[in-house]
This record gives C-alpha cells, structure tokens and sequence, in this order.
C-alpha cells in the first residue's frame, strides 16, 4: 500500500475527524504527510516512520515525558523532546488518543480558539 493510500484508512479517517473538530483548525500536507494546525501551528501529524503508521502530538516537555513512561508511545524521531507518536497498525485508545489531541491543540492554539472550544463545553 503506497503512503498516500495509509492515511485514508479507517484509523487515520477516524483521528483526522478528532483533529478537525477543534476550533480553527485546517489539514495540510508536509514533508509528505498530513498535519493538522490550529492556526498556523501544528498540533498533530500522520507519518510513516520505519514503515509503519504513526500519529505524532506536540507536547510540553513534562507532558511529552509523562507520555513516554507507557509502552505505548514512543519519542518522535524529530521532536526534540516535545513530540511524541503512538503507532497505529495496533490496538489503540481512541479515549488517550482523543486525549492527546486535545491537548496538542490546547499547546499550541490561541487564546480565542481556546475560548471557542471551552464555550463548546470541553
């Protein structure tokens, strides 16, 4: 299956819908793969990395350490320690998951589009 065909399955259809949900939030590809933003930042990608599907969530420091204590997640190969991936060719979460990128967002939004998602009762 060619990468481009990855991110459409179900696993990535379904975390492509969390991302989008958030307020302002939009979908662009870069170095040839989805990331999401909020604004103009991004919060979350869908990778390949050692040819295995991934998702990537942008973490603070202490966040992204406190992640890395689980089997679970792994430290992104170019995070320089506030980037952390779960693999997704597995098992997963979706309630870590639909944690993690809600926190992404809250790391890296605005101070409106956080007021527009604690006004939509998050």
């Amino acid at each position: 299956m060619d990468e481009g065909r990855l991110f459409e399955r179900p696993v990535y259809r379904r975390a492509r819908r969390l991302c989008l949900a958030l307020p302002e939030t939009s979908e662009r590809t870069a170095w040839g793969h989805p990331n999401f933003r909020a604004g103009r930042k991004v919060f979350c990608a869908f990778e390949i990395i050692k040819g295995r599907p991934s998702i990537a969530f942008k973490l603070k420091p202490a966040q992204a350490k406190r992640a890395l204590r689980s089997r679970e997640f792994f430290a992104t190969p170019y995070g320089r320690g506030s980037w952390v991936s779960v693999w997704v060719d597995g098992d997963l979460h979706w309630d870590t998951v639909g944690a993690l990128v809600e926190t992404s967002y809250r790391n890296v939004a605005l101070k409106r589009m956080l007021g527009a998602l604690d006004a939509n009762g998050r």
